[in-house]
């Protein structure tokens, strides 16, 4: 079984973002990396969907980009909690769709000014961060 999730593009490695442990980065898959590098290109306030950060890292699968994100080692350096579902729902948080931890990530959001509705998706007019596809961290 390859350790590349499925629908994940191979690519090269990328440089570790500023501030992350070397060491835990070069034991990352490329693919791990890309997502990781893109989304610490989204800044505080912003939300990102599973699907906008697939397009970003040159892959078809949002799932796959989930999945990367479902044990992120470098949170909260690597912001895993800025990514959303497609509906404006929280999708999922440390592997967990229900419980404690959906409820953690909303709270960091709201902490970084991420407002919500009744029903508990993020409110429009919260800026959505689109990344150019490849595009080098900034």
């Amino acid at each position: 079984m390859s350790s590349r999730s499925k629908g994940a593009p191979a690519t090269g490695g990328v440089l570790p973002p500023p501030g992350v442990d070397p060491v835990v980065w070069r034991s990352l898959t490329p693919f791990r990396q890309a997502v990781y590098a893109a989304l610490c290109r989204v800044p505080p306030g912003r939300v990102i969907t599973y699907g906008a950060l697939a397009r970003a890292v040159g892959c078809g699968s949002a799932r796959a980009v989930g999945q990367a994100l479902r044990h992120n080692p470098l949170a909260p350096r690597v912001p895993c909690h800025r990514v959303i579902a497609a509906d404006g729902s929280l999708g999922g948080f440390n592997g967990r769709s229900d419980g404690p931890e959906p409820r953690r990530k909303r709270a960091l959001l709201e902490a970084e000014g991420v407002a919500f509705t009744a029903a508990g998706r993020v409110a429009a007019g919260t800026p959505l961060s689109i990344l150019d596809s490849q595009a080098p961290p900034g």
